[in-house]
């Protein structure tokens, strides 16, 4: 796999990840009455997406074995 691919499927899964996570959390927080009490998970979700990208980031700049 070319390390240009790895780098776009790395954006790509975070990306889809953020919305997963950041998306139900959001119109929780909004439509509920107990929702504000979410806010208090907020930064634990913006901590686990910056750790998620910086393992994809990892994962993405690894290089491949040696071939042969």
């Amino acid at each position: 796999m070319a390390p240009h691919a790895r780098f776009v499927l790395a954006v790509a899964a975070w990306c889809l990840a953020a919305v997963a996570v950041v998306l139900p959390l959001a119109w929780l927080i909004n439509t509920r009455d107990w929702g504000i009490a979410l806010m208090l998970l907020v930064p634990v979700v913006v901590y686990g997406l910056l750790r998620l990208g910086r393992v994809l980031e990892g994962w993405a700049r690894a290089m491949p074995p040696p071939r042969g």
